[in-house]
């Protein structure tokens, strides 16, 4: 009995393994107690293992590389067409063990420490941000509910509530403008909070050649630049720049039947936070390009013809593909370049 491929259903406790030999019958349906799993990775021969992209998934894929294995993830959403029954742990780990074997597959690069760090540092930050927009919106509807309205944008906030803490001419109770006070100051706890975890990750962006590459190219700040260099990891794992743009969701949608190709609004797949920071980043650069007196180039062309909306996308979507030569190639942005054309 040699095993050849295994497919994993990660969980909190208890990991269901199925294992399969070279002509995929299937010689081991197992469960595992997490305690157990590494003691048995490390006497099997290296194999082929499949796990789901999902939490732990990295450092086990770490762990398991470690003992000579090749691992690979899968996004879940890859892996449900091939659970053939109801869904239970063994039937996951049955579709995993497929799926991983199948040669069209797509596969998630494994993450490593320092990426999974700068990752939950943006993660955090992201978490901060929320929290700091729904306080200040419940700030700006509690004085609304009182006939005081404060313009939308936090700064406002900061110069706005005080004067009207203060104002004894309005009907707000002594109650009422302590508990107002009180949710300043979370506010004001809030954005300490975010100030100070963007400095790390600026530290951490300032440390990184990699990412200080990216920085050159218009529209991608520190934070976006950390962001993905932390989640893309090696760049040539994507085969073309359009690649790399379809898997942050950048790219159209199809609906396309009998030969008639139908193109709708972008995908939104991938991840949500670096497409979010990517489009934001085009906007501003949008701004500033429509603030110069010289209109000419290819972004004030497509700004004559499209939305200043779809414009962003579009800016974002050529980021990307820029993003993916600066890191595939190993080479610095140049706002001049040139593509050489080889004659054939």
């Amino acid at each position: 009995m040699k095993i050849t491929t295994v497919g994993i259903d990660l969980a909190k406790a208890v990991f269901q393994i199925h294992a399969v030999d070279e002509r995929g019958k299937t010689v081991m349906r197992k469960q595992l107690k997490r305690d157990q799993v590494a003691a048995f990775f490390a006497n099997l021969p290296p194999c082929l293992i499949g796990m789901e992209a999902c939490g732990s998934a990295h450092h086990w894929a770490r762990k398991l590389v470690g003992f000579g294995h090749t691992v690979r993830l899968m996004a879940p959403q890859f892996v449900k067409p091939y659970v053939k029954t109801n869904k239970n742990d063994v039937a996951d780990a049955e579709a995993i063990c497929e799926a991983v074997a199948r040669p069209n597959m797509r596969f998630v690069p494994i993450k490593n420490i320092e990426q999974q760090s700068v990752l939950s540092l943006h993660r955090v930050r992201q978490g901060f941000v929320r929290a700091r927009t729904a306080q200040a919106n419940q700030i700006r509807g509690l004085l609304g509910e009182f006939g005081l309205i404060i313009p939308q944008g936090i700064a406002h906030l900061a110069k706005r509530v005080p004067e009207l803490i203060e104002d004894v001419s309005n009907e707000l109770t002594g109650a009422f403008r302590l508990l107002v006070q009180r949710l300043m100051e979370h506010l004001k706890e809030l954005d300490r909070q975010v100030a100070e975890i963007e400095g790390q990750i600026k530290a951490w962006h300032h440390a990184s050649e990699v990412s200080r590459k990216l920085e050159k190219i218009p529209g991608i700040g520190p934070i976006t630049a950390s962001a993905l260099v932390a989640s893309l990891g090696d760049a040539k794992s994507f085969d073309n720049g359009r690649q790399l743009a379809a898997w942050l969701g950048l790219v159209p949608r199809q609906h396309s039947s009998g030969g008639k190709p139908t193109l709708l609004g972008i995908s939104k797949r991938g991840d949500s936070y670096l497409r979010t920071l990517l489009i934001h980043g085009a906007r501003s650069v949008i701004f500033r390009a429509q603030q110069k007196v010289a209109k000419n180039g290819w972004l004030h062309k497509l700004l004559e013809r499209r939305n200043p909306n779809v414009a962003a996308v579009a800016l974002a979507n050529k980021n990307a593909r820029v993003v993916w030569a600066v890191l595939a190639n190993n080479r610095e942005f140049r706002a001049d370049y040139t593509p050489t054309i080889v004659a054939v």
